[in-house]
């Protein structure tokens, strides 16, 4: 459930932004986003006769026209039950996109990309049935390159020359574009990568690792050792003494996952791969986060896939550090180089609102600004250190949102980085839950503005208002909910999410919440369904009240998005999670699967 943790958790934070503002479609001879989802169409359905051999489901949608809301929706939502048949239910393989993502465009990139993996699988090959439109190459790369592709074209008006009908496209434009952006676009930072102290360093880090595992002076047969400063051969003399080494620990061409094991025409180039083959096998000789004394490579992003170095550093040169709000805890850890590329990723496909002043001291376009309606400013982010009420007008950046249905946020100021409740802001409830949220994250907060007076207690409440909703909206910590360790049913069938029927009776926006009956079913088709007798959450250590009933269903409340804290129980099946989709995601009607059309 892995894949689909990683998705909710991106369309819980984006769907209301993208399906509020759905597109007006023209027509697909005018509109090349139109024809790239009519094609996406045309081939679902017809890998969807192979693989269903002409028996399509009953809760196959067929949609086939783009200019309904929910279109794109139902085009996740078929793809989903192909894959289920073609992966298995709930598999999906590692290089998996899912929907998620904050536009249109780009959520029906993701299903080319994940369909044209579907076919991959179903055929074992690059077959495909007749008829088939396919997709621009680009869309077959993984999703770093690709968004990697995105920021060169939006951000600085840059496309690769390489063509179309090369074979290997993914590896030749990655080659084409790392020359293109550390050699035209980011010259300063080509040029830091090839000093001489980094360079050098490869060659010191090597001879501490091996005197380390070897012992001073002790070399493995045919090593160069090439330390002339200036040396036409001195990366590629490191480079076959680096796999001359991993020949030695790790056996002959035994190579980890993620080894580059390559020498480049570009020096750049040459320099990150050899750098990160020589953390990556220091991480496997010596131990995580282990290193020798006097080590030269301590920027742990050089840890990292070159794609990702390259994303981090064309976000980062646009748009600011992302690197910056990551915890020193997680630098360290083994997880850094995956959250940062999360981290760039959502960047990209999401970019950060620009800083309150540009380089040149001008402030930045009004409308990317909000203001304060007396917001109760906090130096943390569970409203313990009170610093004041921001006065009303008083214009704020937002950079990114707590967990759950918290309303906090932290800003940015005239001499201010402070957390406030978005609900005493002029900002809308669509542009904070596009903001990125604050896992891994530990922003610096302070207050020296005039209106700042603290930090201390928050005003102590008589009765009910703004203060006590504050508080309460602080509450929650921004970490991710644990799964439920609450009452397992016995003598029950354990099914998921996909087996869950919800009718939708009412939506509340202003707390995010929904009313639904619920039906728990054998099979994901929801055929032979079940009501659901209790629901068990895991929050409140509780179980959840029967709000009333629906055609004698139980109607309880709960939160949009993908909730694992939970035990949806009925009289012989229960579930340990459950998906409540944002308006947005499903049809007007009162059902949470979208409608089915007709033969």
């Amino acid at each position: 459930m892995t894949w689909f943790r990683r998705l909710s958790a991106a369309i819980s934070i984006t769907v209301v932004g993208l399906f509020c503002l759905t597109l007006m479609v023209a027509s697909a001879q005018d509109d090349p986003n139109r024809a790239f989802e009519e094609a996406l169409r045309a081939d679902l359905d017809r890998l969807a006769a192979v693989v269903f051999a002409d028996v399509l489901p009953d809760t196959w949608t067929g949609n086939t026209d783009p200019t309904t809301s929910n279109f794109i929706v139902d085009l996740f939502y078929d793809n989903e039950q192909l894959a289920d048949q073609v992966f298995g239910v709930s598999t999906r393989p590692d290089e998996w996109f899912g929907a998620s993502s904050p536009t249109r465009v780009l959520v029906a990139r993701n299903i080319r990309h994940d369909l044209e993996l579907s076919a991959d699988s179903y055929y074992g090959g690059n077959t495909r049935p007749d008829g088939w439109q396919g997709a621009p190459p680009r869309v077959r790369c993984d999703r770093v390159l690709q968004s990697i592709l995105l920021v060169l074209a939006r951000d600085y008006n840059t496309t690769p020359n390489t063509i179309e009908g090369v074979v290997n496209y993914c590896v030749v434009v990655q080659a084409e574009i790392e020359d293109n952006i550390y050699a035209d676009l980011l010259p300063s930072v080509g040029q830091a990568i090839q000093s001489t102290e980094s360079i050098g360093g490869l060659r010191g880090d090597l001879e501490r690792l091996v005197d380390e595992r070897l012992g001073l002076n002790n070399r493995p047969l045919g090593w160069i050792g090439n330390r002339q400063d200036g040396s036409p051969t001195f990366l590629s003399d490191v480079f076959v003494d680096l796999n001359n080494f991993a020949d030695n620990q790790l056996g002959i061409n035994v190579r980890p996952p993620g080894w580059n094991g390559v020498i480049s025409a570009s020096p750049v180039v040459s320099i990150r791969a050899i750098r990160v083959d020589l953390e990556l096998l220091t991480e496997i000789v010596l131990g995580e986060g282990v290193r020798p004394t006097g080590w030269q490579g301590t920027d742990p992003l050089s840890r990292c896939d070159t794609n990702v170095q390259t994303l981090v550093t064309l976000v980062e040169a646009r748009y600011g550090s992302i690197r910056d709000t990551l915890t020193e805890e997680v630098e360290q850890s083994d997880e850094y180089c995956g959250l940062l590329r999360d981290i760039g990723i959502e960047s990209a496909e999401a970019p950060p609102v620009t800083v309150v002043t540009g380089e040149d001291g001008q402030p930045v376009d009004s409308s990317l600004l909000f203001k304060s309606r007396n917001a109760f400013a906090y130096l943390d982010v569970t409203a313990l250190q009170f610093m004041g009420p921001m006065p009303y007008d008083i214009e704020f950046r937002p950079w990114y949102r707590n967990f759950q249905e918290s309303q906090m946020m932290f800003v940015t100021g005239q001499d201010f980085a402070v957390f406030i409740d978005r609900r005493w802001t002029d900002m809308p409830e669509e542009a904070f839950r596009i903001l990125p949220n604050l896992e891994g994250r530990r922003p610096l907060t302070f207050c020296d503005a005039t209106w700042c007076n603290g930090p201390g207690p928050t005003p102590t409440p008589t009765g009910s208002g703004p203060i006590i909703e504050i508080l309460e909206a602080g509450t929650p910590q921004p970490t991710s909910p644990a799964s439920v360790t609450g009452p397992i049913p016995a003598n029950k069938t354990q099914v998921t999410w996909n087996n869950i029927r919800v009718t939708y009776l009412f939506d509340n926006s202003a707390t995010g919440t929904a009313l639904v009956a619920l039906e728990i079913c054998a099979e994901t088709q929801q055929i032979s369904c079940e009501g659901v007798i209790s629901v068990y959450d895991g929050q409140i250590n509780g179980y959840k009240p029967i709000i009333q009933q629906y055609n004698g269903l139980n109607v309880f409340e709960f939160r949009y998005g993908y909730q694992t804290n939970v035990i949806v129980e009925g009289i012989s099946r229960y579930s340990r999670d459950v998906f409540i989709s944002e308006p947005g995601l499903r049809s007007t009607q009162p059902t949470a699967t979208p409608t089915v059309q007709g033969p």
